[in-house]
């Protein structure tokens, strides 16, 4: 049950439905309180919705579950920096990185934080919300550090963006950007002026390719004398590794090549030769297992996989480095699958990589195997002659009136031929004699949507209707079936007894208490609901009740009269 909640939550998050998200980790989490991973898929929906107090509750929750796991520190350092507090959020991923020193979450976040903390230092608006804030309102905002070519380069730089977005949602967060020179600079261009930012300053906010070195000038070259780089000492066995991480990644580079030509020896023997210059790296591992998948070589495929993980754990490799190996892996045996039972290893390694990182092609992945596991259950169970067998145990025990067994026999029956229309329309007599009116008129509908032309199909329905009490519908149900079977008496029944009900609500001779069911339940058709809101026919019930000579006319309106026949059915309108 929790692992249910758990799958609930993590769709709803994928979808960026945070509130349901939360829903189902806390139902998961009360039905499992010791999982560390709930507590950290928590923390991250609330983070979405800036409900930064109760992620950091979760994130140290996750911490104290599971000390030695860096993504709980990451949930930790993410929830400090929602808070504002950067100092703490360093503190936190600085934590997370000695568990798992290789860890790129960690260190974009420690990078992050310290960025925040160095900005926040001395603030002329430290104290108080910024001026400036609400000059960062709107679209245009964007339009405008995109024209202009000093500032497009921005928006190309993650951090950024962030803290747009921040000032954006919260313009009193200005003052925590305010020492940024890239913020300074956008904030000159809002204000139409020229606000002066140190060069070097400036370069350090672009990439190469969008601020060009420029010469220092004479002064500078005063201040800033040239110095002769020391030259460091390293070891013949660092230079050796270095060399050869080199040549790894070069021979990763070839590999990579030989994949795209379709040339997948080549690309094997490139990634193997990599593998064995630097076994570090588990790219070169899950990138030979994806030639392999390829290939066909779908149990080496799995070998591969299964060794990019336990490499990946002792390397405290990045995460979405260890979901892609294990969806690799249920890839193929997904390509293995002869059976529906084939199915369950490539389900259990989708969902298991899903745990390590949310990849949506791992979610769309898993959705696919388990319809089509769930496709040759069906195709596999399929027999109309066990069908025919169960079907008649069950018109056995429907003559002994014994409905729950024969409800478990038409059950098992549509199992085994979910294309047979008498399965369903015996299970829906059964349903109603135990007056479970939804299930059998559900059952009805299913007969119909096999074989529109089966006329037991609309006296089932028709029946169950009735037994309703909506009158209205169940004889329009027996009309249409009457289209395919004029003299069927079961259906000519059915249409007396509505027709009986009909007049008697017009008569007056039901009960108060009955009309008014009747009417609750009328009210909830969007059929009539429809005609009732029609501004047309609201004019026709007055005329009809306020005006008699106008009454007359509308009679002759045969589509206007149809609507009043509908009413009356429904015990909506009376005509005395």
């Amino acid at each position: 049950m929790a692992d249910e909640a758990k799958a609930l939550g993590n769709a709803a998050f994928s979808a960026k439905n945070y509130e349901e998200a939360i829903k189902h980790f806390s139902h998961a989490i009360t039905l499992n309180p010791g999982n560390h991973v709930l507590y950290s898929n928590r923390s991250a929906s609330y983070a979405s919705l800036h409900k930064y107090h109760d992620a950091l509750n979760d994130a140290k929750k996750t911490v104290e579950l599971k000390p030695d796991w860096g993504k709980g520190y990451s949930r930790l350092g993410a929830a400090y920096l929602g808070l504002g507090k950067a100092e703490d959020a360093a503190d936190a991923y600085q934590k997370g990185l000695k568990y798992e020193p290789n860890n790129e979450a960690l260190k974009s976040g420690l990078a992050d934080a310290q960025a925040a903390a160095s900005r926040s230092g001395d603030s002329p608006f430290s104290s108080g919300s910024s001026p400036f804030g609400n000059m960062f309102q709107g679209p245009e905002v964007w339009a405008k550090i995109q024209t202009d070519p000093k500032t497009k380069g921005f928006l190309q730089q993650p951090d950024f963006v962030r803290m747009l977005q921040d000032v954006q949602r919260n313009p009193s967060s200005m003052s925590r950007y305010i020492n940024d020179p890239r913020m300074m600079q956008v904030l000159g261009l809002l204000l139409g002026v020229n606000i002066q930012t140190s060069d070097q300053e400036m370069r350090g906010m672009f990439d190469d390719e969008d601020e060009p070195a420029r010469p220092a000038t004479k002064a500078t070259a005063r201040h800033e004398p040239e110095t002769q780089p020391q030259p460091m000492e390293v070891s013949e066995e660092e230079r050796g590794k270095k060399e050869r991480k080199a040549e790894a990644v070069k021979e990763k580079e070839a590999g990579n090549a030989a994949y795209k030509k379709k040339e997948f020896d080549a690309a094997v023997l490139h990634y193997t030769k990599a593998l064995e210059l630097d076994d570090e790296d588990i790219s070169y591992i899950t990138n030979r297992a994806a030639v392999y998948l390829e290939m066909g070589k779908y149990e080496d495929c799995i070998n591969d996989c299964d060794k990019a993980v336990e490499r990946g754990r002792e390397l405290h490799a990045d995460y979405k480095m260890i979901g892609k190996a294990i969806t690799r892996k249920g890839s193929a045996y997904v390509k293995l699958a002869k059976c529906a039972k084939d199915y369950e290893p490539a389900i259990e390694a989708f969902n298991k990589a899903l745990t390590e990182y949310r990849n949506p092609n791992t979610l769309k992945k898993l959705n696919e195997a388990e319809r089509a596991k769930k496709e040759l259950e069906q195709q596999e169970y399929y027999d109309p002659k066990i069908a025919d067998e169960d079907r008649e145990k069950g018109n056995d025990y429907f003559k002994q009136q014994q409905y729950p067994e024969a409800v478990k026999h038409y059950t098992e029956a549509i199992k085994r031929n979910p294309s047979d229309v008498k399965a369903y329309s015996n299970r829906a007599a059964s349903y109603t004699k135990l007056g479970a009116f939804p299930e059998g008129l559900k059952d009805a509908n299913k007969c119909l949507e096999i074989d529109p032309t089966f006329s037991k199909g609309y006296s089932r329905k028709g029946a169950i209707q009735f037994f309703m009490k909506e009158y209205d519908k169940a004889l329009e149900t027996y009309q249409t079936g009457l289209k395919y079977d004029e003299g069927n008496q079961e259906i000519l029944d059915g249409m007396r007894r509505c027709v009986e009900q009909i007049n008697k609500t017009n008569r007056g001779d039901i009960s108060a208490e009955d009309l008014k069911e009747r009417q609750a339940k009328a009210m909830q058709d969007p059929d009539i609901q429809a005609i009732l809101s029609d501004p047309i026919m609201r004019q026709v019930l007055t005329d009809f009740q306020e005006n008699p000579k106008s009454a007359q006319d509308h009679t002759k309106n045969p589509m206007i009269m149809a609507k009043i026949q509908k009413l009356v059915a429904a015990g909506i309108v009376q005509l005395r």
